[in-house]
């Protein structure tokens, strides 16, 4: 069984927890503090809210029933959606989703590959 590591996301005031292949975890990290870098230069009107990346650790333990682990390819499949959605004019909305759906594609794999195994 492969190693898992999570990255803990907030979203005011809730905070999201994704389970990523330890391998992955942080280019997911990596990915969310660039995406908020750029996202304040979007100009469309339907810009998503993203949450901040505030930490990353190997094991992780809930105590409230309503906090949940997300996986990272239905977090990453939610965020290329609500990416794939704006209708920008004016910034090149494309290296975003390119840099997105690249991170996708490796998780894709993994996946198919874990399922394989």
């Amino acid at each position: 069984m492969s190693t898992m590591r999570y990255c803990i996301l907030q979203q005011d005031p809730d905070l999201i927890f994704v389970e990523m292949p330890a391998d992955y975890a942080y280019q997911l990290s990596a990915l969310n503090l660039r995406l908020n870098k750029e996202v304040d230069k979007l100009t469309a009107e339907q810009v998503p809210d993203l949450p901040k990346a505030v930490a990353e650790c190997d094991s992780l333990e809930l105590l409230r029933e309503s906090d949940q682990i997300v996986s990272g390819l239905d977090y990453i499949n939610e965020l290329e959606n609500s990416f794939s959605s704006i209708r920008e004019t004016s910034y090149p909305l494309i290296s975003l989703l390119t840099e997105i759906r690249a991170l996708q594609a490796q998780l894709e794999q993994w996946y198919d590959e874990e399922a394989d195994a």
